[in-house]
């Protein structure tokens, strides 16, 4: 059993929420595939029609996601796009996996350049985050609710004063913060790299947050973000002599695919041995 607090709750929560709310027999039917009609094919973008199939939740979750969605459209109000913004960041960090540590902390590592530049030589990151009206970051009111109401109901013609938080610096730590979870598992937790990278991002973000409002100037978050995880995760398996292994670690897709690879290229040169 794991004990420590964060992992339960970023890992096995909703598990146990959903073990608690269905039984097995209800979980069954309600995973049930349905098939629907298929979707058909878009020149440049898919030769074949693409079926679409949905279970009964996601079915019901239609009906609401459609209304948030509409919500955002006719609103823009900024309860709606965090609603979008953590769902696209959730389902970015599901869907795309780093296969080794290396690719991570070389990606994290050119990010972290790339947003210091963007941020402190050039105008453009700052100027598209203000005026680019999309989820693309996720917004917290500098006033109190209150103050926004107020405003909201007398017209008020200035738009409320928020701090933004890109996506991008959600996404491209998760993802990060991701693979050191599954890292975990593979050793049965019997590593905690988890829970120094997540508290990592923790502290990255909170010390973006400080030296933003000290400056009254945006920051980079990448600036204070990326040394936060990876350094704290490199300090982290120094202390354990454990940071060459987790410097050559590969996920199994990735170690199978470069064996493949490997096995593909042998069959190729023997024939020409053989000539």
């Amino acid at each position: 059993a794991v004990g420590s607090f964060d992992v339960q709750v970023y890992y096995r929560l909703p598990g146990n929420c959903s073990r608690w709310v269905l039984s097995d027999a209800l979980l069954a039917d309600a995973l049930q595939v349905l098939k629907l009609p298929s979707f058909p094919a878009v020149p440049f973008v898919s030769k074949e029609p693409t079926p679409l199939e949905l279970t009964v939740p996601e079915l019901l979750l239609c009906v609401p996601s459609l209304g948030l969605g509409v919500w955002y459209a006719c609103t823009k109000h900024w309860v709606a796009n965090n609603a979008l913004g953590i769902a696209f960041s959730l389902l970015g960090i599901e869907s795309v996996s780093l296969g080794s540590f290396k690719t991570a902390a070389t990606l994290l590592s050119g990010l972290f350049v790339y947003d210091i530049f963007w941020v402190f030589c050039t105008p453009v990151m700052v100027s598209v985050a203000k005026n680019f009206d999309a989820p693309i970051k996720l917004l917290f009111p500098r006033e109190s609710l209150r103050a926004l109401h107020t405003a909201a109901a007398a017209g008020a013609a200035s738009k409320p004063n928020f701090a933004m938080l890109g996506l991008g610096d959600i996404v491209i730590p998760g993802l990060f913060v991701a693979l050191m979870l599954r890292y975990d598992v593979q050793s049965n937790f019997k590593t905690s790299y988890f829970q120094s990278v997540f508290w990592g991002y923790v502290g990255g973000l909170g010390t973006t947050i400080f030296v933003m409002n000290y400056f009254k100037a945006a920051q980079p978050a990448l600036l204070y973000i990326v040394p936060a995880v990876l350094l704290t995760v490199a300090a982290h398996a120094a202390l354990r002599g454990e940071f060459s292994s987790l410097w050559h670690y590969q996920e199994d897709h990735v170690a199978q695919q470069e064996a493949e690879e490997a096995a593909a290229a042998g069959k190729a040169v023997e024939p020409k041995k053989q000539q």
